[in-house]
């Protein structure tokens, strides 16, 4: 979830540690955290344990979404599992029945849980971050995006970014150089995430190492965009642990290299999911199948209407395409066709996903594969497994 330079690794085991004795004060007044936060403490009349206790309390009710955020987001989920479990007293097993998952994905999610709730707890001791208001809607705000990946083209992302930052690096006198390819490079990632990690790293290098000039270069390649500024015996760059849970989230990576008098920061995509389009105007379905595909190494984008889907596929040329029948204006059997008779798009697997029983007439006209709704979680993957995907 973070940088290990911000939240070392013992320190989220004292926090899981912690959390697992929540009710035992005798274990927690001998848990090093106690110590720490006692020395924080304002009303001495209270033990170490208890406030450690209300500590823990306070740092995974920043976790909580709000009621505005739906139950079955990634946010609600890992906040709701790790309160029933820790606060509610609830087993896992128990607890991953409640949320309704696996239980290898309540074991996976109490870990990013612990690792947000050490977070926390982690900022409020060392520096003056943002507070628990700030940190639940950052939280809820990531869960709200989650769905909105697109195809986009990397100078306008830069050039969005750029845009606000050019104001302080004018009022520090530093010049910016981009140089990019005469062709666009396209991205598939999640924009508005995207385009506030660009702001924050480039407000980052301006702010801490305020360097003379700093130049971007535009790649053609996994390491997308190449940041040059030279430095005079400045630390490594230092990007907050929210930046790199988003960066998680679209799957991004930042690397810094330093030689003499200079560093570099590359932003690279990290190993690569499969991409897989929804083509349903069904929100329920959508939101099924980013459940389904939770546990498994995909991406999930929905589309909601075929005039937009056949664009889109031909933009984003997705790994496979999940594709409703019944649809307004041009049906799935007519966007299935069409699919099949442009040179761009006839390779790319197509899984029909109807009510209506016709697998038949879906492998005449193209499909490749046939999943019945109601859509069960098994027959997705197994459809997928078939296809290689």
């Amino acid at each position: 979830m973070s940088n290990s330079q911000d939240l070392p690794e013992s320190f989220v085991e004292q926090v899981k540690e912690a959390l697992e004795k929540l009710y035992n004060f005798q274990a927690l007044q001998e848990n090093s955290l106690t110590r720490k936060f006692n020395s924080q403490a304002s009303d001495t009349r209270t033990t170490g344990a208890h406030q450690l206790r209300a500590q823990l309390i306070e740092a995974i009710e920043t976790l909580n979404p709000g009621q505005n955020v739906a139950a079955h987001s990634s946010t609600a989920r890992i906040y709701n599992l790790i309160y029933m479990h820790y606060i509610g007293r609830l087993t896992i097993q128990q607890a991953a029945w409640e949320v309704g998952v696996s239980l290898r994905q309540a074991y996976r999610d109490l870990r990013y849980g612990q690792e947000l709730v050490s977070a926390v707890l982690w900022h409020k001791l060392h520096t003056e971050v943002d507070s628990p208001q700030q940190v639940t809607s950052i939280n809820a705000e990531l869960t709200r995006l989650s769905d909105n990946t697109t195809v986009a083209a990397l100078q306008e992302m830069l050039d969005s970014a750029v845009r606000p930052i050019q104001i302080l690096a004018d009022k520090y006198n530093i010049a910016i150089q981009i140089e990019a390819p005469a062709s666009p490079i396209m991205l598939t990632t999640n924009l508005v995430i995207a385009q506030q990690i660009l702001t924050h790293v480039l407000s980052q290098i301006i702010q801490q190492v305020r360097p003379p000039s700093l130049n971007i270069q535009l790649l053609d390649n996994s390491h997308f965009m190449r940041m040059h500024y030279a430095v005079d015996g400045q630390s490594p760059l230092h990007i907050k642990p929210i930046i790199q849970q988003m960066m998680d989230q679209i799957n991004w990576e930042l690397q810094c290299s330093a030689a003499e008098g200079t560093q570099e920061i590359c932003l690279k995509s990290g190993q690569r999911k499969a991409l897989i389009l929804l083509i349903d105007d069904n929100e329920g379905l959508i939101h099924l199948l980013q459940r389904y595909l939770t546990d498994d190494a995909y991406t999930l984008m929905s589309v909601p209407n075929t005039e937009d889907g056949l664009q889109i596929i031909q933009q984003l040329q997705p790994d496979a395409i999940i594709l409703d029948v019944m649809m307004p204006g041009i049906d799935g059997w007519e966007l299935l066709q069409r699919l099949r008779t442009r040179a761009e798009t006839k390779f790319i697997p197509v899984i029909i996903c109807s009510v209506i029983n016709d697998s038949e007439l879906a492998f005449a006209l193209g499909a490749s594969q046939y999943v019945p709704k109601p859509v069960t979680r098994e027959a997705l993957l197994l459809a997928l497994q078939k296809l290689r995907v």
